[in-house]
Order: C-alpha cells, then structure tokens, then sequence
C-alpha cells in the first residue's frame, strides 16, 4: 500500500471512488447504498469508506474536504493508493433560471476560475471523461457547464454576469482541479453535483433535510453510472 501524507487508509481504496466534499455526507453516502461499509481513513477530518456496490464491485466514498485545494490533494493521495475512476459528487447554485433545486448535473465542461486547477496547467475550461459523464446523464442527470471557483461568498459582483456569458450554468468549488488532477494523472474522472442552491435572483436555498437526501441521491445515480461502464 502506498504512503501518503494526508489519507491514512487502513484498507485498500476501491479503483471506483465517490467523492462528496462533506464528511457527513461521505458516511451517510457508505451507509445508505453500501454492504458493510468499513471507515478508512479519518485523518484530518477526511472521513473515508469502502464496501461493496450494488452491482457487486468494491466502491470508495472518501470526502475531499471544501475547496479546489483540498480536493486535489485528496485526489492525487487516492491515485497514488489505487483509485482509477472517480465521480466527484457534491452540490452547487444555479446561476440561471431553469435549474430547479434537487436537480442533479452532469459537468459537461468546467471553467476554471480557481487557483488549483490554473497551477495545475488547465486552461480556460477542463473535460471530464466522456463516456463516464454520458453514463451519469444516461442514470437521470443533465449535463451542464459550471464554474469552479474559490470563494463562497465572493464580494465581484460582476463576476457571475461574466461566467453567465461564458457558459456557466451553476456555481461549485472543487470540479475544475478534479478533472485537472485526473487529466495529468490519467484516470478517468467527472462530476454529479445537485442543484442547493438557486442565485440568479438572491440566494434560495434547500432546507438541510433534503440536501441531507438530495446527497444519497447523488450516491445513488454515481453509483449507477458505474455499473453500466
């Protein structure tokens, strides 16, 4: 087993690997949708499991922590242990009309306006795989462009107007430098998130509870992406 300096797995880590950015939700994720679930990794808060899938094949849900950074160590740390194909499950806002809460997106195309995925060498936008993201809109998602960005709460006011313009659908945080650590790694990556939040005209947001299911859900449709591929 490879030594790195952030995951601590007790256990191997699957080839396929869900990724939420929240702890909670990786242990509600192994809960709900996996046979005997073992935790694996703890370390710096970065719950991690694995048990087996549905479809009989082993399954990695291990959280990323918030943030493009957090999200490529964490993805560099479960290439180096094994992890082949990843699905990066999380939430986002809706930046335009249309897009209703609940509604879950498969990332056709990420613009990446944070820092990780720039000094990782991505250009404007970065792909992810093909073929798994057209098995994530064959499970029941959309497939949309979103912007990865660093900042939350982000004072730019014109910036979403300019991201709008450039393609942007929705809003997240860790997309861009998971598909950028994948490209130079050469796994194949892409990204489920659902719509929490909608910010075209002030911010409506879901109530905990059914972002606590909505999370499941996301689980739920990686999880029959993977089985199809």
């Amino acid at each position: 087993m490879a030594t790195t300096i952030h995951l601590n797995p007790s256990a191997p880590i699957a080839e396929r690997v869900l990724l939420p950015g929240d702890p909670q939700r990786a242990l509600a994720v192994a809960q709900a949708l996996l046979e005997e679930p073992r935790m694996l990794n703890a370390r710096r808060g970065l719950w991690g499991y694995t048990g087996t899938a549905p479809d009989g094949g082993r399954v990695t849900v291990q959280s990323t922590g918030m943030g493009a950074p957090s999200a490529a160590i964490v993805v560099e740390e479960l290439i180096d242990h094994g992890a082949r194909t990843i699905v990066r499950i999380g939430t986002c806002g809706a930046l335009v009309p249309g897009l209703a809460l609940g509604e879950l997106l498969a990332v056709e195309a990420a613009i990446g306006a944070d820092g990780a995925s720039r000094g990782l060498g991505a250009g404007d936008t970065v792909a992810p795989d093909a073929g798994l993201t057209g098995a994530l809109v064959h499970a029941g998602a959309r497939a949309a462009t979103v912007v990865t960005t660093d900042l939350f709460y982000d004072p730019r006011e014109e910036l979403p107007g300019r991201w709008v313009a450039a393609g942007a659908q929705a809003i997240e945080m860790e997309t861009a430098a998971v598909f950028a650590v994948a490209g130079r790694r050469g796994v194949r990556a892409a990204s489920l998130l659902a719509v929490t939040d909608q910010l075209a005209n002030g911010r409506v947001r879901m109530e905990q509870e059914a972002i606590d299911a909505v999370g499941v859900e996301l689980g739920r449709t990686a999880l029959a992406a993977l089985a199809v591929l």
